[in-house]
């Protein structure tokens, strides 16, 4: 009878130690969503092979979830509205929206997800992942810089700040229409240059 007591406490004891280090593990999870209000996603592309045009997407969302103690293990989600694109023009901007495009009807979101953070420095780092567009999917790095440090705005919720850029080539996720120029060139570069200034906010 002893020995089952003695047993008995020993599983209580283990199985209080445990649900306390789940505990403390879940507390050092912390979630961080886009603040919209302050933060943009803005692209660049040739035109006529002599200028940048640039643009942006007005509807964007993303996660970042992880351990503050181990950064490098923190996972990041993002998702674009195809039709909340924005060049400041509307009749450009409707056919960026056509099948010649983006075709945002068909494919209405683009998409990251993230795989691997690396080389962490600090104030920055690689986030390795895969970013779908027009229905394909390919594997992309994101340059991370200017990691702000965690602050308390007004009214007492945690922000941090960074800017993170790639470059794709629009022809490798199938969006490939253009035209070519008479005195040779395209109307349109292939290279896109990408920016995503991001603000987010500690949930919780």
């Amino acid at each position: 009878m002893k020995r089952w007591i003695a047993r008995s406490s020993w599983r209580n004891l283990a199985l209080a130690a445990a649900l306390v280090t789940c505990a403390a593990s879940t507390a050092r999870a912390e979630t961080w969503k886009l603040d919209p209000a302050h933060s943009k996603v803005t692209f660049k592309v040739r035109h006529l092979m002599i200028s940048n045009v640039e643009g942006r997407f007005k509807t964007v969302e993303a996660t970042v979830e992880g351990d503050a103690a181990k950064p490098e293990s923190a996972t990041v989600s993002a998702s674009i509205d195809v039709a909340s694109i924005d060049t400041g023009n509307d009749k450009r901007d409707d056919h960026l929206r056509s099948p010649d495009f983006f075709d945002a009807a068909k494919f209405p979101t683009i998409t990251f997800k993230s795989k691997q953070i690396r080389n962490w420095t600090g104030t920055g780092f690689e986030v390795v992942g895969d970013l779908t567009m027009h229905g394909v999917t390919k594997e992309v790095v994101l340059a991370v810089t200017d990691l702000s440090p965690e602050i308390k705005d007004p009214m007492g919720h945690a922000r941090r700040g960074l800017t993170a850029t790639t470059t794709i080539d629009r022809t490798d996720f199938g969006v490939a229409w253009n035209k070519a120029l008479e005195g040779g060139g395209l109307t349109v570069g292939n290279e896109v240059k990408i920016t995503l200034d991001v603000e987010l906010t500690k949930q919780g």
